[in-house]
């Protein structure tokens, strides 16, 4: 039983190729995207092998056994740690003011305002509405006179406070934390705006990035007939977010020093690494395509909501 639920940002500094494995369309290799939104996602598997990756660069494999369970045997004992589907949070857009605006809608509001609720963290604000044809800016310096252009779209803009705590809220627990990530955290808070949901929809379908490959014959060091192929990719600067559960360890007396960690003990464990580096602030590789730049998201953990 998991006693434990934090949640995980995952901000991404590349493109981002978390693939789904088939292609029902004109591009060969799509991203994950969830049957009933269609929005970008990354599966909770995926995410949880290579969160495991990671660690087993940083900490002992025992250690790591210990959260994650055993390589092998896995029917010694069960991990205490789980991951949940990333969802996604915000999605950038281009925009004719400032380069490009953190684009989200009342659904992928909602969404992440549930799991905070569900995860014991502090979300003190309520979803805007916004009508069709509309939207909803953290701050009027990002419009052109009453109207947002994005990509060939405008958008009647009308500045919103209730956006505006949020976008700060995103700022304040969502991105990394650093001087690094300090311009970013600025701009999330004053460049956060709210589309309607089929606004929103048709930009997180249509404005990925879509890369051209070439496939090379490795003898004749040429691009092959019909290598053509088009590859899908989540863009820099899109923000998801997962549910993180943790139970009390399983580990067997032998594989252990002492009483089993507990839930709040694994959990931090894995975040901060008690001593050795955790997750909170990593930068990990996610997906496919490493070799050539891909899959680069900066981790953060929510803060919890204070005790007492």
């Amino acid at each position: 039983m998991f006693e434990k639920n934090r949640l995980l940002f995952l901000y991404a500094v590349s493109p981002v190729h978390m693939g789904a494995g088939q292609a029902l369309g004109v591009i060969d290799n799509p991203i994950q995207r969830e049957r009933h939104t269609d929005h970008p996602m990354a599966a909770g598997s995926g995410l949880k092998g290579a969160l495991r990756h990671y660690l087993e660069g940083q900490w002992d494999k025992l250690e790591v056994a210990r959260l994650f369970g055993p390589e092998s045997s896995a029917s010694d004992y069960a991990g205490c740690v789980s991951f949940g589907d990333a969802q996604l949070v915000a999605f950038p857009v281009r925009s004719l003011k400032r380069a490009f605006v953190y684009a989200v809608s009342p659904v992928s509001l909602a969404r992440l305002k549930r799991l905070a609720a569900l995860a014991g963290c502090e979300a003190g604000w309520n979803v805007p509405e916004v009508a069709t044809d509309q939207a909803l800016v953290a701050d009027a310096g990002i419009r052109n006179g009453e109207k947002m252009v994005l990509e060939a779209f405008d958008f009647t803009a009308t500045e919103s406070p209730q956006l505006k705590d949020i976008a700060q809220w995103l700022a304040d627990n969502a991105l990394p934390e650093g001087a690094g990530h300090e311009h970013f955290r600025k701009k999330i808070a004053t460049d956060l705006v709210l589309l309607p949901d089929d606004a929103f929809s048709h930009f997180v379908r249509n404005a990925t990035v879509v890369e051209a490959h070439v496939r090379i014959n490795d003898d004749t060091g040429t691009a092959d007939e019909g290598g053509l192929f088009y590859t899908e990719n989540l863009p820099p600067e899109s923000l998801l977010v997962s549910p993180v559960l943790a139970s009390v360890e399983r580990t067997s007396k032998k594989g252990r020093n002492g009483e089993p960690m507990t839930a709040k003990t694994v959990m931090q464990t894995l975040a901060t690494g008690n001593g050795k580096p955790g997750l909170d602030g990593a930068l990990i590789q996610v997906g496919g395509d490493a070799t050539t730049g891909r899959g680069q998201v900066v981790l953060r953990f929510a803060p919890e909501k204070k005790e007492g």
